[in-house]
């Protein structure tokens, strides 16, 4: 393992331990989206399919995401994908996606009580469009993506992987009662998650 790659693990761990319980206020809804999408390391992906027999159809899959180290986050949610991959075919065909990120997945949840389908168990969806990313920003997907996710390093490279973001048109959050609140992309990337 290099050192660069080291440090990272070592920061994200820090910035783990230090932010674990300061969940935002429920009042300030951009922040909670910006930091549940921070806390997660995947997202499910519903793409519109393009494979018989669910053509036209929502089509989920699991997708490991990051938006760079826990605790510091740009809040864009940047994935590792290859064309062989059935919901990256259907984002060929549509780009357009929405990304449903839970806090489910960490352990805050589970420690209080609730069940995912909860409120309270904070949830966002981001809208929008999957479109592959160059130069300085695939770097950045690079290194962000391989801190939290080590074992993509090795993955096969005669897959073709190459790196994305979810161009964000909409978020939605659930994370109390009286239902879904909507935050524009300009609100949600003016917050910090912490």
């Amino acid at each position: 393992m290099s050192a660069e790659l080291l440090l990272v693990f070592s920061l994200a761990f820090m910035a783990v331990s230090a932010n674990q319980l300061k969940i935002p206020p429920h009042e300030e809804v951009a922040r909670m989206a910006r930091f549940v999408v921070n806390q997660c390391d995947w997202a499910s992906m519903a793409t519109i399919s393009s494979h018989e027999p669910v053509k036209g159809q929502p089509f989920s899959n699991t997708f490991s995401i990051s938006d760079g180290l826990q605790g510091n986050g740009t809040g864009i949610p940047y994935m590792y994908l290859t064309h062989m991959e059935i919901s990256v075919q259907d984002l060929q065909v549509n780009p357009q996606a929405s990304l449903s990120v839970s806090l489910a997945q960490t352990h805050f949840c589970k420690n209080k009580g609730y069940d995912p389908q909860s409120p309270l168990c904070a949830h966002i969806i981001l809208s929008g469009s999957v479109q592959e990313v160059n130069g300085t920003e695939a770097e950045f997907a690079r290194k962000v993506l391989f801190s939290r996710h080590p074992e993509m390093i090795d993955w096969p490279v005669d897959h073709n992987w190459f790196f994305a973001k979810m161009a964000i048109s909409q978020v939605w959050v659930l994370d109390y009662f009286g239902g879904v609140k909507m935050v524009s992309p300009e609100d949600y990337y003016k917050a910090t998650p912490f």
